[in-house]
């Protein structure tokens, strides 16, 4: 291949960052994001253990030993009396133990979820953000315990293999690969054919208009970059990002494992790579360890750390909730999501639900839980 016929990247630009410590700086607006959702993914969890019974109801005794499954912060008896909005509990008769359901909104909301969760836009949202996932980085397979921890993050049904995967023959299929670190047989979900269609980046469509396709790539494309007050990167580290800004642009889709590792260049693809995948989740922010995990697949897990340590202007780790959550800055403005996927909206009305009754107990000063029945009286 001549020099002339050579993409951008291909020639290896190699700049190292500059040994410099970039600072943390707190985002009260981005940590508010993180905790509005304190509790939410247990709820939920919870919520879709009731709905899968038969009678849409679990006995406390059946329902006490999902704490450490579902992640519960206290015992499962507690949790439910600490959402009496979401969840009721009941006697069946006088020879039953206590029963716990959802409340009569909780049902309703639970209902319109599904009814976003089974519409054919979503579903097909749904697909192609899961298949954009599988391409990331050129692969087209990963094992399904690294799509499970984010399939709260993509959005994907609870029952997501049963429900969404099989009508999806051509697209998917599940498959055994051989894990690295122990030789054992893992499953995993594999893409059928590459979707040439859909490896377009967020930010190539966002930077090309309404007129992309794969065909076409740009490689002048920086990221934006959104700081908190306070923050002042030294002077050497805002030189490189700037030098750093101008190198071409990668498809986080596109194979660039040829790169050195240790140059900018293939930094900056590493950080296409994380942009595009947060931008693939509905609330646009995921665990840490999450994301790790995934690069670990990729072989990219000592490159995400770094990356996401050199860019505070492009991700911001929140410590909140005894957890690191990382967060795409430019998909927030304030506390708020610029762009709200209908699950999120899904999402913000069960936590409406869940801060009903502690509300009216910090307004009213109640400690009688027998004085708070406003939320499931029938």
């Amino acid at each position: 291949m001549s020099l002339s016929s050579k993409l951008p990247h291909q020639f290896n630009l190699i700049r190292t960052f500059v040994n410099a410590k970039v600072k943390w700086v707190r985002d009260p607006y981005l940590d508010t994001a993180v905790l509005k959702e304190k509790d939410l993914k247990q709820v939920i969890a919870l919520k879709n253990q009731i709905i899968s019974s038969p009678s849409k109801s679990l006995s406390m005794y059946t329902a006490s030993p999902l704490k450490d499954p579902l992640n519960l912060p206290n015992t499962t008896t507690k949790f439910v009396n600490n959402y009496r909005c979401v969840f009721t509990q009941f006697q069946p008769t006088s020879a039953f133990l206590p029963h716990v359901k959802l409340t009569p909104q909780a049902l309703s909301v639970h209902n319109e979820e599904m009814s976003v969760h089974n519409s054919s836009d979503n579903r097909k949202d749904t697909v192609q953000r899961l298949t954009r996932f599988l391409m990331l980085a050129g692969m087209r397979q990963l094992p399904l315990y690294v799509i499970d921890k984010l399939k709260w993050d993509l959005g994907l049904p609870h029952d997501y293999v049963t429900t969404l995967l099989a009508d999806y023959p051509d697209y998917f299929d599940v498959c055994g690969v051989e894990d690295p670190s122990s030789g054992k047989e893992l499953l995993a979900l594999e893409l059928i054919s590459w979707r040439k269609e859909l490896s377009v980046s967020e930010l190539e469509k966002s930077a090309m208009g309404l007129d992309y396709s794969g065909d076409k790539r740009r490689h002048d494309i920086v990221f934006p970059m959104f700081f908190p007050k306070g923050f002042d990167l030294q002077k050497r580290v805002s030189t490189w990002v700037e030098n750093w800004q101008t190198l071409p642009y990668i498809s986080p889709y596109e194979d660039a494992f040829h790169l050195d590792t240790n140059s900018d260049q293939a930094e900056k693809w590493t950080v296409a790579i994380l942009h595009e995948l947060l931008s693939l989740l509905v609330s646009k922010k995921t665990e840490r360890r999450n994301l790790l995990s995934y690069g670990q697949c990729l072989g990219l897990g000592s490159r995400f750390e770094k990356a996401l340590v050199h860019h505070p202007g492009i991700f911001y780790i929140s410590n909140k909730l005894t957890t690191q959550t990382v967060v795409l800055r430019e998909a927030y403005r304030k506390d708020f999501l610029v762009k709200k996927h209908p699950l999120m909206g899904m999402r913000y009305r069960y936590i409406h639900l869940m801060n009903k009754i502690q509300k009216h107990r910090e307004q009213v000063g109640l400690k009688d839980d027998n004085k708070l029945n406003l939320c499931y009286r029938t």
